[in-house]
């Protein structure tokens, strides 16, 4: 991670980002007057000006006139992007900034592009440290940054670098129990962990976790994360529960082609879980949280369920299924009707859950619904603005629910091939009685090719999102 300090001071021979410098500030790295006419003459639509010298970058950023503060924010975390490729490709270690009358949440928004872009996921390499990074201190300079803001961006991000790194392991080390053992490190944040093996699972009547997991090597975990400060000022707790698939073959029907490729990131609700109440936790918000996390692999081996069955689930509703590869919400419907016992003030589920999400916004957004009311839905957006992990609301009329009714059953896991985003997310609402929303953010959990402040791979999807609404509620 990063290392962030606040100087008095410049050092004309480090790596140097303006932010709209004045010709008096670039004068004080003793560049020629050349230098500096360059780096201040932006051409129409021109946002970034570099000069390198040897392995010193030198590079100017001018904001374009967005007019919404989203935007405005957004902007800054791309140019943190820009920052790092340059100064990276240059193998400097370090780089001080120097801003011109931004608000300290732009400057916040710049430093958060940068750490989120210096990302990598190297354990698996065996040149690990000459693939590494150099990049691994920010000196702000007379910064209007306070060193609390500091730090609170710094416990954010390394909860996303934890979300990331749990969605780039390979099953062959996250299993499932893996995955509860990773979440169970969080006790040092005064988080009570409490995760439930395969027998507790089965006297709970969880049947959608123990139906998918049937096919299985290892056995299912559910685990129940709970952060609950002393003077927490809400009575009735915010629920995340996370799908938590380490890795799906689609089980009987099994996936081809490609399309198991990238499916250790099933687990990517689970991952933006884990990490939120990271981030919650780390940096003292005074809510009570929990999140659960049920587990396993839906995979397959002589024993699994199959097209046909039908299954008994943990709020005693019967499900016929379709599909063995519609397995994320047979899991997530036991962790959200578990959720009841707690009497939540919203809960929201995350999952990595339909193709048709991805069809519809691609990797830019995440997919939601629900039955929250119009407020609450209306801070999640703004969340989802201030962040850039922009939510898509999808209607949720009654005649989706028609779609999954069953012959044989209460419902089926299937709605047909239409809608299935929407249709998902009404057998979720089977499972519910509470105020909830669904996330299904399959769309940008996992990249194949970099987006801004995104490497390939893990991205902590819903992370961010859920930790600025959070902060919202506790204000």
């Amino acid at each position: 991670m990063i290392q962030v300090k606040s100087l008095k001071s410049l050092n004309d021979n480090s790596s140097t980002l303006f932010l709209s410098a004045t010709k008096k500030q670039l004068g004080e790295l003793k560049l020629t007057s050349n230098m500096i006419a360059f780096l201040t003459a932006f051409e129409e639509g021109e946002t970034m000006k570099k000069v390198i010298l040897g392995s010193q970058v030198i590079a100017n950023f001018k904001p374009s006139n967005k007019s919404e503060k989203h935007l405005q924010i957004e902007e800054f975390r791309k140019f943190g992007d820009q920052a790092v490729k340059l100064l990276n490709a240059n193998k400097s270690d370090q780089v001080q900034i120097v801003e011109n009358k931004q608000s300290a949440e732009l400057i916040a928004a710049f430093i958060e592009g940068i750490i989120l872009s210096n990302y990598q996921f190297l354990k698996y390499f065996s040149d690990a440290e000459k693939r590494a990074n150099k990049l691994s201190q920010i000196n702000l300079i007379n910064s209007s940054l306070a060193s609390k803001d500091i730090k609170e961006l710094i416990n954010l991000c390394e909860a996303v670098y934890f979300g990331r790194d749990l969605v780039n392991e390979p099953v062959n080390f996250l299993d499932a129990e893996e995955l509860a053992k990773q979440a169970k490190s969080l006790e040092k944040l005064k988080v009570k962990v409490t995760t439930f093996d395969k027998r507790k699972i089965a006297s709970l009547k969880m049947g959608g976790l123990l139906a998918v997991n049937k096919g299985a090597i290892k056995p299912p975990t559910f685990s129940i994360l709970e952060y609950k400060p002393t003077k927490a000022k809400n009575k009735k707790p915010y629920i995340f529960v996370g799908k938590g698939v380490v890795y799906d073959t689609g089980g009987a029907n099994i996936k081809v082609a490609n399309f198991m490729d990238g499916m250790k990131s099933d687990m990517g609700g689970a991952a933006a879980v884990i990490g939120a109440i990271q981030a919650i936790a780390s940096n003292k918000l005074p809510i009570h949280v929990i999140g659960i996390v049920p587990a396993t692999e839906n995979r397959i081996n002589g024993e699994e369920y199959v097209s046909g069955d039908v299954i008994k689930m943990h709020n005693g509703k019967t499900v016929e299924v379709l599909n063995t590869d519609a397995e994320g919400r047979m899991i997530l419907a036991d962790g959200l009707s578990y959720a009841a016992k707690y009497n939540p003030e919203l809960v929201i589920d995350l999952a990595t859950l339909t193709g048709a999400a991805v069809r519809a916004v691609g990797s830019h957004g995440i997919v939601c619904m629900g039955n929250a009311d119009e407020k609450t839905k209306n801070k999640l957006k703004e969340a989802g603005n201030d962040t850039y992990e922009r939510l898509v609301e999808f209607p949720f009329w009654d005649e989706y629910g028609d779609m999954i009714k069953s012959n044989i059953a209460d419902i089926q896991n299937l709605g047909g091939p239409v809608a299935g985003a929407i249709t998902a997310g009404k057998f979720l609402s089977h499972f519910v009685d509470y105020p909830w929303m669904h996330f299904d953010i399959a769309g940008p959990a996992l990249l194949n090719k970099d987006e801004p402040y995104k490497p390939v791979g893990g991205t902590g999807a819903g992370i961010r999102l859920l930790y600025s609404f959070i902060k919202s509620v506790s204000k």
